[in-house]
């Protein structure tokens, strides 16, 4: 009897070790010692600029589909669904699509998802700012990238930022087949690396003298989204960078920023997409057509779609009216054709914008500022998924995750490089400390960032170089009753943010940052 205790005891021991050694090896840090801390002071003397892009698909192969027997836009077997082994392997290769919710895999490609790129150079400083159609994109991952990239391309700095779009591929690996599954496919994650080094090289060849033209529209895209959350401020303007080459006067590309999340197609969706941005670019680079009667023409060139402050949230909900400027439609449920009115209402409004642009540069000087930072890892559930292995979490203490922070200034133009979803009123102002708020403290997160941003053109690259998820002012968190604004069930964004001290940790950070920009 005294054995078997002894032999089941050790059994129970021996597994125990082992879930401890597998935790500690899901939560190890990826790169130890890594540390970014540029402080680039741009020229006195501002120089010619060069400016190259390029775009390069990564998107997958759908070879095996399904059956959605119940037409509820999740697969289970155990309900009837079936799937088509198309390539005679035995498995179900699926693509499972990140947004919404777990067990949709894609049964076929919409359009193509991208990895666009425009590169900056004055002369002295090299700067790659990489747009990826990916839900989001974990700073480890983006540390792999740059140590991919050949020492030959020159690059200074490399920003990987994400559109957002809720019908990609998962990238992050909370989308799977269950919960409790990591839906990344990890060749394809190594295959998205690569064609995102060829687009951040193939930019730096397409490298030439360029100058640059910035225009926005601040209100013409006010009906196009919603805030999901009190306080109501949103982040809705539109702004545009357009790299003409200084020889031919062709376009070379734009940088087009606005605040949404991309998914106006909304959940029941089936075809990778990279939803609107892929309407916005397409009809900025080759114009807006009502069916085959040329409406507004395009500029060429490579569209960058980056997207800013979408915390709140900031979307398009499918039940949210939007009007076809085309026809006599109003669509009030997510779709494709919901998605490219969108895209052709706001292509119309940034060509119309850059029709007659507020400020041409011929010369400019960049001056960037890049920092890690540390963040705490406060939510219970990332915890447990980074535990697991669902998130890959490297840690670099207890619970701690690296992140990212950078600002930089062009000319007239100021960035701002925030590693999730930042709440628009700490970018415009707007905080609130509201009756029911979990920390009993007036807002911390003030003035708003962009009041502090020197030019007259202030860009958030939002998901930039890490998802960390909301980022929420603290004297608004809202994680236990009673609930803000009288909410009977409390707040959303809670449940997929790190933590309470995010948005105080990078105020901090981002504040340090612009006052040693505007010093300089």
């Amino acid at each position: 009897m005294i054995k078997i205790l002894k032999w089941v005891v050790s059994v129970i021991l021996g597994i125990l070790l082992l879930v401890i050694v597998f935790g500690f090896w899901n939560v190890r840090d990826r790169h130890s010692g890594y540390e970014v801390d540029l402080n680039i002071k741009g020229a006195d003397v501002p120089g010619t600029l060069k400016i190259g892009f390029a775009a390069v698909a990564f998107t997958p192969e759908v070879v095996d589909t399904w059956t959605d027997s119940d037409n509820n836009f999740r697969f289970s077997e155990k309900d009837g669904d079936s799937y088509q082994d198309n390539n005679n392997n035995g498995k179900f290769d699926a693509w499972w699509i990140a947004g919404f919710s777990n067990q949709k895999p894609a049964n076929g490609v919409h359009d193509d998802v991208w990895a666009r790129v425009v590169v900056i150079d004055d002369g002295e400083t090299r700067l790659a700012i990489t747009s990826l159609d990916a839900i989001g994109f974990r700073h480890d991952d983006v540390v792999d990238i740059r140590n991919m990239i050949p020492a030959e391309a020159g690059i200074d700095y490399a920003i990987v930022s994400s559109t957002h779009t809720h019908e990609s591929f998962d990238l992050i690996g909370i989308w799977g087949e269950t919960p409790f599954k990591n839906g990344v496919n990890k060749e394809h994650l190594l295959y998205v690396k690569n064609q995102t080094v060829s687009a951040i090289v193939q930019a730096t060849e397409n490298l030439r003298p360029a100058k640059l033209s910035f225009a926005e529209d601040l209100t013409g895209a006010d009906d196009l989204l919603m805030d999901t959350r009190d306080p109501q401020v949103m982040d809705n303007g539109i702004r545009l960078m357009h790299a003409i080459d200084a020889e031919t006067d062709s376009t070379l590309g734009v940088l087009a920023a606005w605040a949404n999340h991309a998914e106006t197609i909304w959940a029941d969706n089936l075809y990778i997409s990279s939803d609107f941005p892929h309407y916005v670019r397409e009809y900025i680079e080759n114009g807006v057509y009502n069916g085959d009667s040329l409406v507004k023409e395009g500029l060429g060139g490579t569209v960058v779609y980056i997207n800013g402050a979408i915390g709140g949230l900031m979307t398009t909900r499918g039940s949210q009216p939007l009007v076809d400027p085309f026809i006599d439609t109003t669509y009030t449920e997510g779709s494709f054709d919901k998605a490219k009115a969108q895209g052709q209402r706001l292509a119309m409004l940034a060509l119309n914008a850059l029709d007659n642009p507020d400020t041409i540069i011929e010369k400019a000087s960049l001056s960037l500022q890049a920092k890690t930072i540390a963040l705490p890892l406060d939510n219970s559930m990332f915890r447990l998924a980074a535990t697991l292995g669902i998130l890959d979490f490297g840690m670099t203490g207890w619970f701690k995750v690296r992140s990212e922070l950078a600002a930089f200034t062009l000319g007239p133009a100021s960035f701002l490089s925030v590693p999730g979803e930042i709440y628009p009123e700490i970018i415009n102002g707007g905080i609130e400390a509201p009756d029911g708020q979990d920390y009993d403290i007036e807002p911390i997160e003030t003035p708003g960032l962009r009041e502090l941003m020197p030019g007259k053109y202030r860009f958030v690259i939002g998901l930039s170089n890490d998802e960390i998820g909301y980022i929420i002012p603290k004297s608004q968190w809202d994680a236990e009753a009673p609930y803000t604004y009288a909410d009977k069930n409390g707040p959303y964004g809670e449940e997929n943010s790190a933590g309470p001290e995010t948005a105080p940790i990078i105020y901090k950070g981002l504040t340090e940052m612009l006052t040693e920009l505007k010093n300089k």
